[in-house]
């Protein structure tokens, strides 16, 4: 047998597929160094059969041969290939190698953030038109509000009410809200007015608007707050639209969440068009500017630092 891994071992490193494949079928056990120049043997010789049998076969690896050799050479070599395959039964074999390596060890937690609570009013203020300084119209609405909790709410309602002017003429100027619902910016008020989220009743299909109208509005308290509620909802339905709004409001937590959430359930996310867009394009797909990452990208940084944190630098 030692003989024999030592020929494995040869004829893989000089490319020779047949050969080591028929050593394999004699019993000679997979060496992770052997499996690797095997697959890239038949990427190169484009021998979707033998790739596939490989990838079957990356379950006999025992885990603690992953190494970074798997990390630096393996996971290029296998995204390569899974970016570029024509071949259902190769993506999807691909994908459940990513899961096994990802494990089912815990995703990443988010922390909550202690919100500002310095100029907190009592609720009974909150959209009182008698006792009110500031209006809002949102959706054609008025929304009445209180120039004092809000200049210190955040930069972005400091510059918005200096727009309005500082002179009491200006007091009830109407300052128009567009591209925010009337019941996500009531939300957002709320959490000012009360001090915090505790309060706070958001459904589920809500917590994305609420997410982003708190990034538009700079109250990174309540963006952190829709991010957790976002990890502890998130689903195979909702996925990708949460990854894509954590991307566009740069909540790189809930990002790098959402990334692990995809590696642990890739073989049923493919199943789904919209992931399916998402990593490998087609229509719905997102368009990535100079210079950005695209998620298939992202997907195998996650996936390299998981490797390492479980497998690599834990044994040096």
């Amino acid at each position: 047998m030692k003989a024999l891994q030592e020929a494995t071992y040869y004829s893989s490193e000089h490319g020779y597929l047949d050969v080591t494949m028929e050593l394999r079928s004699l019993g000679v056990p997979w060496k992770l160094h052997v499996w690797l120049e095997s697959l890239r043997s038949a990427h190169l010789q484009s021998r979707s059969e033998v790739t596939l049998a490989l990838l079957r076969e990356f379950c006999t690896i025992r885990e603690e041969e992953y190494c970074e050799e798997l990390v630096c050479f393996g996971l290029p070599l296998m995204f390569s290939i899974f970016r570029t395959s024509k071949n259902e039964a190769v993506t999807h074999q691909l994908a459940s190698i990513f899961s096994r390596c990802y494990s089912s060890a815990p995703l990443p937690a988010i922390k909550e953030m202690k919100p500002n609570l310095s100029a907190q009013l009592d609720p009974h203020f909150l959209n009182n038109k008698e006792m009110s300084d500031v209006t809002f119209q949102v959706e054609g609405r008025p929304f009445y509000a209180h120039r004092v909790l809000l200049i210190t709410a955040s930069e972005r309602f400091k510059a918005l009410l200096g727009a309005s002017g500082p002179d009491s003429s200006q007091d009830c100027k109407s300052i128009e809200i567009s591209d925010i619902k009337y019941n996500i910016f009531q939300m957002m008020m709320s959490y000012l007015y009360c001090g915090g989220a505790e309060s706070m009743k958001v459904a589920v299909p809500d917590v994305l608007e609420l997410l982003s109208a708190a990034s538009l509005f700079q109250l990174g308290a309540l963006q952190r707050h829709c991010e957790v509620i976002c990890t502890q909802s998130i689903t195979l339905e909702n996925a990708v639209s949460v990854y894509q709004t954590a991307k566009a409001h740069g909540a790189s937590e809930l990002s790098m969440f959402c990334e692990g959430y995809f590696l642990r359930h890739m073989g049923e996310l493919l199943e789904r068009e919209a992931f399916r867009a998402l990593v490998l394009g087609g229509p719905g797909g997102t368009r990535w500017g100079h210079g950005r990452d695209s998620p298939l990208e992202e997907l195998e940084g996650a996936l390299a630092r998981r490797l390492r944190s479980l497998y690599v630098t834990s044994r040096v």
